[in-house]
């Protein structure tokens, strides 16, 4: 009798057992692409400075349309400390017709070679955008591409 109830204890426990349930995301991907650069000829004059376009480079762009920031890393490639970052930030359509260009200061303060993560309030306010290269939402949205040009940076003194 013992031999029968362990049995059917088992079989209970063996219909009964669920599926484990995956709680890990599948096939994550790594977005550290970096931002492409507004060429010279499309920046206006006012704009062009005596800065070295490589003195700031973007990577890890990332936006989602539920998404009131706008977050990316910002890397120093000069060999001093900068700050108040300032960027002309252009969107676009998948096709390249301009969707929205904005000025925007970052403010981060940045050893040389220096990577950090930022975040900016986003420029779309109504959240119907996401970045193409970031995960597709659930819900209808219209992806967008992103290119930048330093315009300009602050130098610390002190510290």
């Amino acid at each position: 009798m013992k031999h029968i109830t362990l049995i059917l204890t088992l079989l209970m426990v063996a219909t009964t057992a669920v599926a484990r349930t995956r709680t890990t995301q599948a096939q994550l991907k790594n977005n550290s692409q970096l931002v492409e650069q507004i060429p010279d000829a499309c920046v206006p004059d006012s704009l062009l400075r005596d800065l070295e376009p490589n003195a700031v480079t973007l990577k890890g762009y990332s936006k989602k349309a539920s998404d009131s920031r706008e977050s990316f890393f910002v890397t120093n490639n000069t060999n001093h400390r900068i700050s108040h970052i300032r960027l002309l930030m252009r969107y676009s359509q998948m096709n390249g017709e301009m969707l929205h260009e904005r000025t925007a200061t970052v403010e981060v303060d940045l050893k040389p070679h220096e990577t950090r993560l930022v975040a900016i309030k986003t420029f779309d306010l109504q959240r119907l955008f996401y970045y193409y290269a970031g995960p597709k939402p659930r819900k209808a949205a219209t992806p967008f591409k992103v290119a930048f040009r330093l315009t300009g940076y602050d130098i610390p003194v002190g510290r």
